[in-house]
């Protein structure tokens, strides 16, 4: 049996940023993109610092990262603001022990307590539908990039708050940089 590791999660300080930044490299097979993503994302006007969160051990070591920014869904409506999990990586060492998990729950908790709607994700299907995520289909609304409707998600953080809102998501100009 694994030993509990001992951590918390807090918001970046500005000293994690290449921890962040390697923790990326290290856990994506194109980790420079989404590497790049994060600071591309944290000199944008997309970027919410209590939405940028890391798993730290009691010693100080980052193992894990979450970010949540603005990203747009545009209806015939109008244009709404709502957010994007992109990226979530953890450690290798420390992956398949509960931390992913702990990030993505303490970011929706954090995302509601800014009072947001909803958030969107493109992921892993087995991963994020046991947060609340469902395909973002199921509301109307596309995905701008040409994936299989499962891995395309969003979550209502206010019950009813997708309904009537038929679209497609815009993601900010940063996203162009992960292929």
């Amino acid at each position: 049996m694994k030993e509990k590791i001992d951590y918390i999660i807090r918001k970046e300080e500005t000293v994690d940023f290449t921890v962040i930044r390697e923790i990326n490299l290290k856990a994506f097979v194109n980790g420079e993109n989404e590497a790049n993503l994060i600071e591309l994302i944290r000199d944008s006007d997309n970027f919410i610092s209590d939405l940028s969160l890391v798993a730290a051990m009691r010693d100080g070591e980052i193992i894990g990262h979450i970010l949540f920014s603005t990203i747009h869904l545009v209806t015939d409506q109008g244009t709404v603001p709502t957010l994007g999990l992109a990226p979530m990586a953890v450690k290798p060492d420390y992956q398949n022990s509960g931390i992913g998990s702990a990030l993505v729950n303490e970011g929706i908790k954090a995302c509601k307590a800014l009072e947001y709607d909803h958030i969107f994700v493109l992921g892993h299907p087995n991963f994020y539908p046991r947060f609340g995520f469902s395909p973002a289909s199921q509301f109307g609304i596309k995905s701008p990039l040409p994936v299989p409707e499962e891995v395309f998600m969003a979550l209502e953080l206010k019950k009813g708050s997708l309904s009537g809102l038929q679209g497609k998501i815009k993601y900010p100009p940063a996203f162009n940089t992960v292929s």
